[in-house]
């Protein structure tokens, strides 16, 4: 059994929708409050920029979140957020 499995870790990242990249990815383990802190900080930041999206996600570990939230890390999400389903 994994050493970590049940443990939460927190994962900042910050994806440029106009760049189709990642422009910052951090990693706080533990720590939720400094997590939080980063987190908020990063909305003010980029507040006037809707271009840009900041997710803090808990997870057991970053190639968890890498799986999880891959279209962040493929730049997938750049062009899945302009993309209309038609039914």
């Amino acid at each position: 059994m994994d050493k970590h499995a049940g443990i939460i870790q927190h994962f900042l990242l910050v994806f440029d929708h106009q760049k189709g990249e990642l422009i910052h990815e951090e990693s706080f383990g533990t720590h939720s409050q400094r997590a939080l802190d980063a987190y908020q900080m990063k909305e003010m930041e980029y507040r006037d920029n809707l271009h840009v999206d900041i997710v803090l996600i808990g997870s057991d570990s970053l190639e968890t979140v890498k799986l999880t939230h891959a279209n962040y890390y493929t730049g997938a999400a750049a062009v899945s957020k302009y993309l209309v389903v038609r039914v």
